[in-house]
């Protein structure tokens, strides 16, 4: 089988495979730029695997005059920089023994052995600079049925590396198919190993779930997690049994799903310790979950917040009421969102800087408001 893509004849991926391959040694994409081309999907990285040893793809790199940074030596990894593009260069390898954070690994010699160190069999793809495919474990099948396995042993590849667990629940989400069932015995595997979770930096349990939460639609894997234990571990107190409904109103709506209104909606203790948000992140989930409740319209949200704050509250109150959307709400929002009050302190004269003249304003320009936007300069300072 032999698959064409733009990545595959890009200038830094070819750079990439004859660096290793005019030395003779093998080379492969593999992983995720393998499986989204198949998928028809985006490509952001390409990462190579090969048999040369980091030591090696290091020396080519420094004769070919290309930028080499042993990023992951110990693990085999170099990245190498060429045309402006990052890519991550490992040899095969596979793991002899883990803590469930880190690995001791050994290299390996064939491409087989390094496909059953992977998480899923849907990455264990690979893929020559002629665009052949190379399938040790039959991943295409699993990912043309869009079935989440993991290779070989759930449990074992779990004890790898519990971050794995996050990760079946992410990427059932974005390539699984929820009418086909989740895999009940990796499942299994996951509830029994969640202790695991304890273990995991809040870094990176944050960067699982913003990106499971940007799924096209999460709620078949939130609901998996409830029912697992494995949410209650990484976010107490969180309810994701609104996002069915919520993702439906995105879908009516053809708006793309935020993270942060999801989040929003699921609540939870500490979000901004237990997922290490931004303080950015934060403060805009704490500002849609206070707007919720309060008694502004969403054209006043708009107005005083922006377009896609009033649209993130106007889901939740809607998610949260079990109501669907205005019409046209996007446009109504949008033209709320562009008002410019009309009414400047100049225009006050008679009154002087000061308290009195703020709140002249301010309660000016809520008549303006309540108005629909629709009173004007004159009418507003009779």
């Amino acid at each position: 089988m032999r698959v064409q893509a733009d990545w595959l004849q890009a200038r830094s991926s070819r750079a990439v495979f004859s660096l290793l391959g005019d030395a003779g040694w093998q080379v492969y994409a593999v992983g995720g730029a393998v499986r989204n081309t198949l998928l028809a999907l985006p490509v952001n990285d390409v990462d190579f695997a090969t048999d040369a040893p980091p030591e090696t793809v290091l020396d080519l790199a420094k004769r070919a005059d290309m930028t080499a940074i042993p990023t992951g030596i110990d693990h085999g990894t170099v990245t190498i920089v060429t045309h402006g593009q990052s890519h991550e260069i490992t040899t095969f390898r596979k793991d002899i023994r883990t803590d469930g954070r880190h690995a001791h690994v050994v290299f390996a010699a064939s491409l087989t052995e390094d496909a059953h160190r992977r998480d899923f069999t849907m990455n264990a793809l690979y893929l020559d600079q002629d665009g052949r495919i190379f399938d040790p474990l039959h991943g295409i099948d699993d990912l043309h049925a869009r079935r989440l396995r993991f290779i070989d042993n759930p449990e074992a590849r779990i004890k790898e590396d519990y971050l794995r667990i996050l990760r079946f629940f992410r990427f059932y989400a974005q390539f699984g198919d929820p009418s086909g069932g989740i895999d009940t015995e990796a499942l299994a595997a996951v509830a029994q190993n969640a202790d695991g979770l304890a273990l995991l930096s809040k870094e990176r349990i944050g960067a699982e779930m913003r990106k499971l939460l940007d799924a096209p639609n999460p709620a078949p894997s939130i609901a998996s997690m409830t029912g697992s234990g494995v949410l209650h571990r990484v976010l107490p107190g969180a309810d994701g049994s609104g996002l069915a409904p919520l993702v439906h109103l995105e879908e009516t709506a053809d708006l793309r799903g935020d993270w942060r209104v999801r989040l929003a909606l699921m609540g939870g203790e500490d979000l901004a310790g237990n997922l290490r948000l931004s303080r950015a992140e934060a403060r805009r989930i704490d500002q849609l979950r206070g707007l919720v409740a309060s008694p502004a319209l969403i054209a006043e949200l708009a107005y005083r917040h922006g377009e896609e704050v009033a649209l993130g509250v106007a889901l939740l109150r809607a998610a949260y009421a079990g109501q669907p959307l205005e019409q046209e709400l996007k446009q109504r929002i949008s033209a709320a969102a562009q008002q410019t009050f009309p009414v400047r302190a100049a225009d006050l004269a008679e009154l002087p800087p000061g308290p009195k003249l703020g709140a002249r304003l301010r309660q000016i320009e809520q008549r303006w408001i309540d108005s629909g936007f629709a009173l004007n300069k004159e009418e507003l300072l009779q």
